[in-house]
């Protein structure tokens, strides 16, 4: 957050952000997601960012549209902000808000894929050691 309470990233506005090109918003971007972006976006990703791009025209008209996803590699770009994304962690799908902190993250990082395991107490039937465990 700039001093005035508009989001920036990496010293630059949102809506700065949103007009540049990708060669200019990649080179702003951490190494790993430079490198992914410069190699190109694989058909997957195009097809979702396709999807996000009509999502953000029904928004426009007042349509509040989910666009769910499996792709969980995409890089969250300036253009997807204010848009709602189920990305699927391996169950169902989850929702996620895009907010401006989230520029260059992977949509992935925002679903858990994986749980807290918590085991039960052992009780009658459950193993044959758990007959040997004082019954309340």
């Amino acid at each position: 957050m700039s001093q005035k309470g508009v989001p920036t990233y990496r010293g630059h506005e949102i809506e700065e952000l949103a007009k540049m090109n990708i060669d200019d918003l990649i080179e702003i971007l951490p190494s790993r997601r430079r490198r992914t972006l410069k190699r190109g976006l694989p058909p997957r990703q195009k097809k979702l960012l396709t999807k996000l791009r009509n999502a953000r025209k029904a928004q426009k008209k007042g349509k509040d549209i989910i666009t769910k996803t499996h792709c969980r590699d995409m890089v969250v770009l300036p253009e997807m902000i204010d848009l709602t994304v189920a990305v699927h962690n391996g169950k169902d799908f989850t929702k996620v808000k895009i907010i401006p902190q989230m520029i260059g993250h992977v949509l992935g990082e925002f679903a858990p894929s994986t749980r807290k395991v918590s085991h039960g107490n052992p009780g009658i039937g459950a193993t044959k050691s758990s007959s040997y465990v004082p019954l309340k």
